[in-house]
């Protein structure tokens, strides 16, 4: 029976919270997001894994320097098809949580109320942190088949990781919105790089660039929102604003700024791929190349330095083909 809370006709969160018990051998109703003792929320733990995948990367591209491409082809199916299906599960889950509150409170209290910062969002939040590890493993499956990495790809899936934890140990409730839209998109996104690891030919790439670029442009009309109307409510009363908006300044800095240069970067990689007339060039050179199976005979190199060119963007061994989320 379809209702508020159970939009989908079955009760989603009461599959999870069985799945859970099994696996960890305690109901997922105990857990508790604590900063400092929950499992990867030190401050010191984060920055510092960080810091040894910008390492990794380095490193792993000078290694292979010196060996043939490494193919994993089946495990990088696998890789992107299960985190299509995990997005795919949680942002379904995410909106069976957030449904009910925005259907009897509203929209500005599901953003900014601290009671929509409940133990079962948060579980979902915490969750989809840890898969933001997971996602790392798609720069090393790229360096070991010795494809050159953009420096989007690799400052967006650092950038990600330290965003996520900021907005839980901030205890952000607007972080819903980015949270669920990214699912979303990666759901579209992984399930694409399944299909072409798969040898299907898809004529919808650029449309998957298009719905991160729509993505951040709805991230930042939230966030913006949540943060001015908080800070103008608490230091600058006398400007029209909504009232107060829960969460911490420092986690809501950090997130107008990542949140934006990831736009700002977004469109600078569309334009320059898809619009420019050397980036359609590249572009379709790329798919020719794609469609006849041989990719490794394209000058990465070259064709990256052309679109670091065209954007301003300096980079080491950038690539168009590169993974961007």
């Amino acid at each position: 029976m379809i209702s508020i809370e159970r939009p989908f006709g079955i009760y989603l969160w009461s599959i999870f919270s069985k799945i859970w018990e099994k696996s960890l051998g305690y109901p997922v109703e105990r857990f508790e997001f604590v900063a400092g003792e929950t499992y990867l929320s030190k401050w010191i733990h984060v920055i510092g894994i960080i810091l040894v995948y910008y390492v990794v990367i380095l490193v792993g591209k000078w290694v292979m320097s010196f060996f043939s491409a490494i193919k994993l082809n089946m495990l990088w199916k696998i890789h992107n098809l299960f985190l299509s299906v995990i997005s795919g599960f949680f942002f379904l889950l995410l909106f069976e949580q957030m449904f009910p509150i925005i259907w009897k409170h509203g929209v500005y209290y599901s953003i900014c109320n601290p009671k929509s910062w409940t133990q079962r969002v948060v579980t979902i939040y915490y969750i989809n942190y840890l898969i933001k590890y997971i996602e790392l493993l798609d720069t090393v499956f790229l360096f070991l088949n010795k494809k050159p990495l953009q420096f989007l790809h690799c400052y967006h899936h650092g950038a990600t990781v330290f965003l996520c934890f900021t907005q839980l140990i901030g205890q952000t409730p607007v972080s819903y919105v980015p949270i669920f839209l990214n699912l979303g998109v990666h759901i579209v996104m992984y399930y694409y790089y399944f299909l072409c690891a798969c040898g299907i030919k898809l004529w919808w790439k650029k449309w998957v660039t298009r719905i991160q670029i729509i993505q951040f442009i709805f991230d930042l009309f939230f966030v913006y929102f949540a943060t001015y109307t908080y800070f103008a409510y608490t230091y600058l009363p006398f400007l029209p604003n909504f009232g107060d908006c829960a969460g911490k300044e420092f986690a809501a800095l950090i997130g107008c700024f990542l949140l934006s240069s990831y736009l700002f970067l977004f469109i600078g990689f569309y334009l320059a791929t898809y619009k420019s007339k050397e980036g359609r060039t590249i572009h379709k050179d790329i798919n020719k190349n794609i469609q006849n199976s041989k990719l490794n005979d394209i000058n990465f190199k070259d064709l990256s330095n052309k679109v670091a060119n065209s954007t301003g963007i300096n980079s080491i061994g950038m690539t168009t083909r590169s993974r961007r989320i």
